[in-house]
């Protein structure tokens, strides 16, 4: 697969802001056709959800076969998260590696996301370099983008939960906001949209490498996520989120920490 670029390097000039529609019936047939052909990003769920995925691959993907894009349409009633893993699928079987920097450089934010299940759909690559490849999506612009692409790749790091830890732990000390909540929202022991991990839903412990960086991170965007990650826990293992939270306490007298700490601890306070 071809080195991908930085999204800054390769994406179309900023789009003029509007506000989402909040609901699919305040999307007009006018703002539908945009959204189709792949000129604008969705901004909302409610946008996302009436794209017609077909006539949108068809748009941003002139190459695709007529049968790619009729196995497109024909899964027009499965759930989003399906059809965008299918829409990598068939992307990959069709056209391979080298449609990977058109997509990641498109204007849809659902084409850019085809790039991340793009790359989970090759089964061939290794998790070192999935993950690099993917990192530009992974800071993306759009939280979308970066909400699908650790969802596409969540499969991958659970196959191989050991090694995505190791290889995460980096990610906790970069600079940007975003890809430090990737590596811990990809790895929460439950986590939305996406199977379990019961590795880690058993033994929290073996993820401490990833939250300890992130304790008293500034962004509150990387904040809600690891009190996620330990709300999550407190489902299975309240003793380990109990004795973290606590020893945070202790060592890191911060606001960010008390904020993590608070959020993390709401399903315990009810249980209480």
């Amino acid at each position: 697969m071809p080195n991908a670029k930085s999204r800054s390097a390769i994406m179309k000039p900023d789009q003029p802001k509007r506000k989402g529609a909040a609901r699919r019936s305040d999307v007009s047939p006018a703002l539908k056709k945009q959204l189709n052909s792949g000129a604008i990003e969705a901004l909302t769920l409610s946008e996302m959800l009436v794209i017609d995925l077909a006539f949108l691959m068809k748009s941003a993907c002139p190459k695709a076969h007529p049968k790619t894009i009729a196995a497109m349409h024909d899964a027009r009633d499965e759930g989003w998260v399906g059809r965008t893993r299918l829409a990598g699928q068939l992307l990959f079987d069709d056209l391979g590696h080298d449609i990977y920097p058109h997509l990641i450089g498109h204007t849809s934010d659902q084409v850019r996301g085809w790039g991340a299940s793009l790359v989970a759909a090759d089964q061939k690559m290794n998790l070192k370099k999935r993950l690099s490849v993917i990192r530009p999506l992974a800071d993306d612009p759009n939280p979308g983008v970066r909400e699908t692409v650790w969802i596409m790749l969540r499969p991958h790091i659970a196959g191989n939960l050991e090694e995505a830890l190791d290889l995460l732990q980096s990610w906790t000390k970069d600079k940007s906001a975003n890809i430090r909540r990737f590596a811990s929202e990809i790895t929460r022991p439950r986590g939305v949209w996406c199977a379990y991990l019961p590795p880690l839903q058993k033994k929290p412990e073996l993820a401490l490498d990833i939250l300890e960086p992130l304790r008293s991170d500034p962004s509150r965007y990387v904040q809600n996520s690891v009190a996620n990650w330990l709300n999550d826990s407190s489902k299975d293992r309240p003793d380990f989120v109990t004795k973290v939270t606590k020893r945070w306490e202790k060592e890191s007298r911060t606001k960010e920490t008390a904020y993590i700490v608070k959020r993390a601890r709401r399903t315990l306070l009810k249980k209480s």
